[in-house]
């Protein structure tokens, strides 16, 4: 059967003529996809004949909350069980100009980031539109408060799932779906340069973030086994054209660690390699994760490489860190976990 929360309106109007109904019936029954209900029989405006047809012919329910836990920042985790057995985790962080959802898009990842816990499980399949939808209308259930804002830097690559995730961004930003501005949506990439390409060409007025964590290739490499395929050069030589493109900017994500990108030289390479660009530098102190090899750098670190860059005219701050006592950080997000709630 059909995921139900996978369809766009027209594809919902199309697939509502083959079970012989009008076709406005499928704005009615799109409405009701993202409000706070669990079964068919809830859409009070249907008639009890075309429920039992989205019944025999749709899914409505694709995924629930197996555990949550809560940080003492308020930052939620949530696991969330797929139809299939397969899971997920997904997090909700409070900030005072609203609520932020970092979604999943894929079960496990490919990418092999040595830094990231989603890595170490490997790549089982990529999630769905609705499946990356649900993930904001259960955790606004289960909260009771509204999403403003999706970042997509949970399990996964979005570029590598592309054309799921930007269906999803259109179903989020839909006024009829879920109405959040694509200003308030952010893609979080390794850097796959053909889809960055790809995205510029979309016209969705989202973020996009690089992962990029290292300035020079023997080090990027080392952090990051996509830079075999495609150097820093050419990222950046991509990411300059989609900022000519879009004429927006772009954030570089640079997780710290200890003795292999913290350096003075590392913030003054980095302070080269974007001068003249359209961008911003979000610091992350590297979180630990099971297995890792990385430790943090030390605050004075981090602050002295973010006031060289700045110095340097490169806008730089440092990414408040929520949720790492309950392995909700970035980087330490896996496709399960043995945590009770």
């Amino acid at each position: 059967m059909i995921n139900i929360r996978d369809l766009s309106l027209e594809e919902l109007e199309e697939e509502i003529l083959k079970i012989g109904e009008k076709k406005y019936r499928a704005k009615q029954i799109f409405a009701w996809l993202y409000r706070d209900i669990n079964d068919f029989s809830e859409m009070t405006d249907l008639s009890k004949d075309l429920i039992n047809k989205l019944k025999e012919n749709f899914i409505l329910k694709n995924l629930e909350i197996e555990n949550f836990q809560k940080s003492v920042d308020g930052t939620i985790k949530y696991l969330f069980k797929l139809n299939d057995g397969h899971k997920i985790e997904s997090v909700i962080m409070k900030y005072k100009y609203g609520n932020t959802a970092c979604v999943s898009n894929q079960v496990g990842c490919k990418m092999g980031c040595n830094f990231c816990a989603s890595a170490k499980i490997g790549f089982i399949r990529n999630l769905t539109p609705g499946e990356i939808v649900s993930q904001i209308l259960e955790i606004q259930k289960h909260t009771g408060e509204k999403i403003s804002n999706v970042v997509f830097m949970g399990i996964g690559e979005p570029l590598d799932n592309y054309e799921n995730v930007i269906k999803a961004i259109r179903l989020i930003n839909n006024p009829k779906a879920l109405n959040i501005g694509a200003r308030h949506i952010s893609i979080s990439t390794c850097g796959l340069i053909e889809n960055i390409a790809r995205l510029a060409d979309e016209n969705i007025q989202c973020n996009l973030c690089i992962s990029l964590h290292s300035s020079k290739d023997e080090v990027r490499t080392g952090m990051m086994p996509i830079n075999k395929k495609y150097n820093i050069g050419e990222l950046i030589e991509a990411c300059k054209k989609y900022i000519e493109k879009t004429n927006r900017r772009i954030t570089f994500e640079y997780a710290l660690v200890d003795g292999v990108n913290d350096s003075k030289d590392d913030a003054l390479h980095l302070a080269k390699l974007l001068k003249g660009m359209l961008c911003h530098v979000n610091l992350i102190p590297i979180n630990k994760i099971k297995d890792g090899v990385y430790e943090k750098s030390s605050t004075e670190k981090i602050l002295a490489f973010r006031d060289l860059l700045n110095e340097k005219g490169i806008v730089a701050t440092v990414r408040r860190e929520l949720g790492s006592d309950i392995a909700a950080a970035c980087g330490q997000l896996v496709r399960d976990n043995k945590n009770e709630e």
